[in-house]
């Protein structure tokens, strides 16, 4: 199955937050499943991580590619 997250359920689930459902987190860490996130999300979190309300996804707006190429 192809899913696309959204830079909610991004974040969610790269800093493991209890709000991501179980059957989401399923879905993400089932190695059948084809996982996508679209560019969008990095200008999403470009400026939160700029004022300070994303602290700890800086690496995201970092290298948002490069990120999630070496991720897999």
């Amino acid at each position: 199955m192809n899913v696309l997250l959204d830079t909610h359920v991004l974040l969610w689930w790269l800093q493991n937050d209890p709000d991501l459902l179980e059957h989401a987190r399923a879905l993400i860490a089932d190695p059948d499943n084809e996982i996508f996130v679209s560019s969008v999300s990095g200008w999403e979190i470009a400026p939160k991580v700029r004022l300070g309300k994303l602290p700890g996804s800086a690496i995201l707006s970092k290298g948002f590619r490069t990120f999630f190429a070496k991720a897999g």
